[in-house]
């Protein structure tokens, strides 16, 4: 009876470590770009594009936005190992907050948004005022992927490469930390108010009927 939960875990672990290999590759390759640099020629550095192309290859079927990033990622290891370049190598981060962009966009114009998708995972029936709140939330991450592509894009095209893998690969988390932190401390206020507002009328409805 322990394989079948054995198996399960397995096959859950092989489907999550391609996520986690790109994911990894994301957060190493400012650093990795900026080590790199003056000491490895682009078109071999543009082999980390490939890498993270190559971990999203079993989302394809499923996920039409890892299509287009998958498109923009090989072009960019193209232009790289064709012009044995960095700029395009550079501009990776710009693709990552595009494509969250339109991720994040089009699910305010296709809803439900992200963070409601996301919100619905531990509390499938959202309230009204909740709803409305994920998606106050997503138009904010669609800001911030904006002002943070728009950096990413002028530290790449103007800044030394030290200074693009300090913003990219450090600034921009802690950046998105405080913006999660932020969140989190705005949803506790509002739910404690909705809470408190409940409990009102609850009382005034209860009084009503005495």
């Amino acid at each position: 009876m322990q394989n079948i939960p054995d198996s399960k875990l397995k096959f859950r672990l092989m489907r999550f470590f391609p996520t986690l290999v790109s994911l990894l590759v994301t957060l190493l390759y400012p650093l990795a770009i900026w080590f790199g640099h003056g000491r490895v020629e682009p078109r071999l550095l543009a082999l980390l594009l490939v890498v993270a192309a190559a971990t999203r290859l079993p989302t394809l079927k499923l996920n039409r936005a890892s299509r287009w990033w998958l498109a923009g990622a090989l072009l960019l290891a193209a232009l790289a190992i064709w012009n044995n370049a960095l700029l395009p190598l550079k501009l990776y981060p710009v693709l990552v907050n595009l494509g969250m962009l339109v991720v994040f966009g089009y699910s305010l114009h296709a809803p439900p948004s992200v963070i409601e998708r996301m919100a619905r995972l531990s509390d499938p029936a959202l309230p009204a005022y909740a709803i409305a709140y994920t998606r106050r939330v997503t138009q904010v991450w669609c800001v911030f992927f904006v002002i943070n592509g728009t950096l990413a894009l002028l530290t790449a095209i103007w800044a030394s490469a030290a200074v693009w893998s300090f913003y990219n690969g450090v600034m921009a988390y802690v950046l998105m930390g405080c913006l999660f932190a932020g969140e989190y401390l705005v949803r506790i206020i509002v739910r404690r108010r909705h809470r408190r507002l409940d409990a009102q009328q609850a009382g005034q409805a209860d009084g009503q009927h005495v």
